[in-house]
């Protein structure tokens, strides 16, 4: 199925050239090359075949032992100028990369079959999606990819009807963590990855191009690409409200993403639709509101910790046609991990499990599957123009001084909220406990060029005419004296979202703070929630003291942006701390 398109192509006859495979092989997308690669890696033993008769169409892809994650040390954004990388990102210059990454990748196709895979990211028919065209010797990639993307040849055709496309180009080479790259040529939108069969280091359109190159893109286009979910609430009137969420790892980003309602809430007729867990991207419409589509297809989620008391609708979800990686599994041949009932036989290495070994299933194991198969995914998910976007939720995981919600007061202040985010390391992690980590708008690993710029595009949405989304920040773990949660998070959450609907909708007048506005007394619906008053007080209090201390920190953070960092960002900053210096300490009506 060779292109119409000349530069595709060229492309291709080049990139032949340059890695010598034995054949080539055009992807079109259809159910029976799917098989086909199936059957093939079943053969040799890159696939395993699982409990066919629990799990229908699963199957389970052990990676080589120093390939399991993301390696961002080995992750290079090469702009022209190194200025425009940013402090955010690693760099090197683009000849000497592509020189690094050529010399990588000759003749490392010799034996090996080279797939082309063309890939819509976003619906087919969307003004929103961006194509792309990757390049890889890894069938399970392109197994992957089939999932996780609009694959084969209808994107094809839209890549040739538009005439642009963005090169991604892989080999999983030797695994060799000495010769492992991930380069990103933002001028070029071109993509270049060595040495890793990993998800994100491999299968290209994720992180590589739907927010590395893609932040580029957008910030070129006037447009937004984030590391958001995109979740619907639809309330008992039938009325949807779409909210983009971002969080930093381990902070129940999934879980929101397929949140189920408390009791009281399904009886009254409250529904959750999943659009997106991981991606959004986002645009002005005409009419000045922010739509938003999910470009991915499927779900590339951390199995360890998904379990029927978590996430009951992504244990469904993956319950059959899914791609395991990494995880244990049980003598009956089912996939198994941490959080599961049941016990591993063998662990993720396929050998005997043995505690002493550590964990049965990898930490960072993986679930690869079709969102359609979600039971919340929402139909509007395949909607050309998006939707519309009422309201953008930034969260960390803080145990103290962030409320558990509160309203930006206008779009730089949502900005700023955004651009301070960030996490406090618990003991799951290595390293010190308690040390907070910023991560602005989660994307530190994922933005494509330099923060102090992507602040600025941020403010740009600020003109006139637009009807811009509000803006909240929430933070479901902060703990009391006795070092556990005060809010029992999950589908409780739900009653924090109905509060900022509320507030879109303005139905609520909500308390106005220096830090921003939180849910006035009576506000938040708490009926058969073991939420106290006391409780619910800790839960909202600000501390003026300790938030001058975190206005400080977050004014050195962002001062390490400069002289790149908006001067507006800065202004609002200085805004916030002044306003705490001059407020009384009893809490006003907005």
């Amino acid at each position: 199925m060779a292109s119409t398109l000349e530069a595709l192509e060229r492309w291709v006859s080049e990139v032949a050239a340059l890695t010598r495979p034995a054949k080539i092989h055009w992807c079109d997308g259809s159910e029976a090359e799917y098989r086909a690669l199936v059957q093939q890696m079943l053969a040799d033993g890159t696939l395993i075949e699982l409990n066919q008769r629990t799990h229908p169409g699963c199957y389970l892809h052990r990676s080589h032992p120093s390939d399991v994650a993301r390696v961002e040390h080995l992750t290079l954004v090469c702009h022209p100028d190194r200025e425009d990388t940013g402090p955010n990102n690693h760099w090197m210059d683009p000849a000497e990369a592509h020189a690094k990454m050529d010399a990588l990748f000759d003749g490392c196709m010799e034996g090996r079959t080279m797939y082309v895979i063309p890939y819509c990211m976003g619906p087919i028919d969307s003004p929103l999606s961006r194509c792309g065209v990757e390049i890889t010797d890894s069938p399970y990639v392109v197994a992957n990819m089939r999932i996780m993307t609009r694959m084969g040849r209808a994107a094809q055709e839209r890549i040739e009807r538009e005439g642009k496309f963005v090169k991604g180009l892989h080999s999983t080479g030797e695994l060799d963590p000495e010769r492992r790259f991930i380069m990103h040529f933002p001028a070029e939108r071109t993509i270049k990855s060595y040495g890793s069969g990993y998800g994100g280091n491999a299968l290209l359109g994720k992180k590589c191009h739907a927010l590395r190159i893609a932040s580029n893109q957008a910030r070129d286009e006037g447009w937004l690409a984030e590391h958001m979910l995109i979740v619907g609430i639809e309330n008992p009137a039938g009325e949807t409200h779409y909210i983009a969420a971002a969080f930093p790892s381990a902070c129940g980003k999934t879980n929101l993403a397929m949140l189920i309602p408390p009791e009281g809430y399904r009886q009254d007729g409250w529904r959750v639709w999943t659009v997106g867990d991981d991606i959004c991207w986002m645009r002005p419409g005409a009419d000045g509101r922010l739509y938003a589509i999910n470009p991915e297809a499927g779900f590339f989620g951390v199995a360890p910790g998904t379990s029927d008391s978590s996430n009951p609708n992504a244990l469904k979800t993956i319950a059959r046609d899914t791609i395991f990686t990494n995880v244990a599994v049980t003598a009956d041949n089912q996939p198994w991990w941490e959080g599961l009932s049941g016990t591993p036989v063998t662990d993720w290495q396929g050998r005997p499990y043995n505690p002493a070994n550590g964990p049965a299933a990898h930490p960072n194991s993986r679930f690869t599957v079709s969102a359609k198969q979600c039971p919340t995914w929402s139909p509007m998910s395949e909607d050309a123009q998006g939707v519309p976007i009422s309201a953008i939720v930034f969260g960390g995981r803080r145990p103290s001084l962030l409320p558990l919600v509160m309203e930006a007061r206008d779009w730089a202040h949502g900005v700023l909220m955004g651009a301070a985010m960030g996490s406090e390391t618990t003991a799951a992690a290595a390293g010190a406990v308690g040390v907070l980590r910023r991560d602005p708008m989660a994307m530190k690993p994922f933005a494509g060029y330099h923060y102090g710029d992507y602040f600025a595009h941020w403010l740009s949405f600020d003109r006139p005419g637009a009807k811009l989304p509000k803006i909240f920040h929430v933070n479901w773990f902060r703990k009391g004296k006795d070092g556990k949660f005060l809010w029992p998070g999950y589908g409780e959450n739900l009653r924090v979202l109905e509060w900022m609907i509320a507030r879109v909708e303005r139905k609520v007048r909500g308390a106005v703070t220096p830090v921003g506005t939180l849910p006035a007394a009576g506000e938040l619906r708490l009926d058969g929630l073991a939420v106290d008053p006391a409780t619910l007080d800790e839960l909202l209090a600000v501390d003026h003291a300790a938030w001058r201390a975190e206005l400080a920190a977050i004014g050195d953070y962002l001062g390490g942006f400069s002289p790149r960092l908006p001067a507006a960002l800065r202004a609002e900053q200085q805004r916030v701390a002044d306003a705490l210096e001059a407020a009384p300490r009893k809490m006003a009506t907005a």
